[in-house]
């Protein structure tokens, strides 16, 4: 429940702080009514500006927070451990047949086993694998999980997550401008300015959408994690991927809360707030594809 709410809330502080530095700097005059009407063209534009702002800057710094964030380790083939040689080796064999440049591959220490990939752009990406990872899975499993962050990467998964993410996030500023406008002008009948109502009831709105926008992104989340397996199974053989999903029902390492929805674990079955579907239906659909 305390990632769902951080999840939350960092959504919700990205589109405040900007919207802040909008007002700061007065840029948010451009919505000032006309009698009693809103310029609906600018409030669109202003809400695009904050709604994507926010999201691509996140993805313009992913692997540097992922980096940071998780103490991820940088290998490659010049690397003396020989499991990490293999790594390296299989992340390329994946990247090629996945015709993407070859990512940057990490490591970083985690007892229970887990991975992510991300970054801007398909041919600069970051994949990573946890210690445990490494040390708690058989290497075909190893490298059907590889196989299914390569297939994250290949989908283009990171820059359609940020723009959906960008795009609720314009509809929860629009529409929340739109609500909070209505009270202070038709309810609370305030003729000059914005009034305490409006702001009162666009933050409420606000709030209130964002939890709502952050169930279309995390019904999304869900659907790419079973395109990534169908990925991971082509790249690595869908036994193999079965049975890494399989292995990780034993439980994933904890990610940091803004990386959550990196990660390969599974989620909670009907949680609509859960970035990952359950590992049992996960399993199932890859066993459907194989029949």
């Amino acid at each position: 429940m305390m990632r769902i709410g951080l999840f939350l809330l960092t959504n919700i502080a990205i589109i405040a702080v900007i919207a802040i530095i909008f007002s700061v700097f007065g840029i948010g005059n451009v919505l000032d009514e006309q009698g009693v009407d809103l310029d609906l063209g600018a409030l669109l534009i202003y809400s695009a500006v904050i709604g994507f702002t926010g999201s691509f800057i996140s993805l313009a710094l992913s692997k540097f927070i992922a980096k940071r964030s998780t103490g991820c380790q940088i290998i490659d083939e010049s690397t003396r451990d020989p499991e990490a040689q293999w790594i390296v080796s299989r992340v390329r064999v994946h990247a090629e047949a996945a015709r993407i440049g070859m990512p940057e591959v990490g490591v970083f220490h985690a007892d229970a086993p887990n991975a992510f990939a991300t970054g801007m752009r398909r041919d600069a990406a970051l994949v990573a694998v946890s210690t445990g990872l490494i040390r708690g899975m058989r290497r075909n499993e190893v490298d059907a999980v590889i196989g299914h962050e390569i297939a994250h990467i290949a989908n283009g998964d990171m820059v359609t997550l940020t723009l959906i993410q960008g795009v609720v996030n314009t509809f929860v500023v629009f529409l929340s401008r739109i609500i909070g406008h209505f009270v202070d002008r038709v309810i609370l009948k305030n003729e000059r300015g914005h009034g305490i109502g409006y702001f009162v009831s666009s933050i409420a709105a606000q709030i209130l959408l964002g939890i709502l926008a952050s169930m279309i992104v995390c019904w999304f989340s869900r659907w790419r994690e079973f395109r990534a397996d169908a990925g991971g199974a082509r790249y690595a053989g869908t036994e193999n991927m079965i049975a890494a999903l399989e292995r990780l029902k034993s439980g994933t390492a904890e990610l940091p809360d803004n990386m959550t929805a990196m990660g390969i674990g599974g989620g909670r079955l009907g949680a609509l707030f859960s970035t990952h579907p359950p590992l049992d239906r996960r399993i199932d659909a890859l066993r459907e594809r194989r029949d």
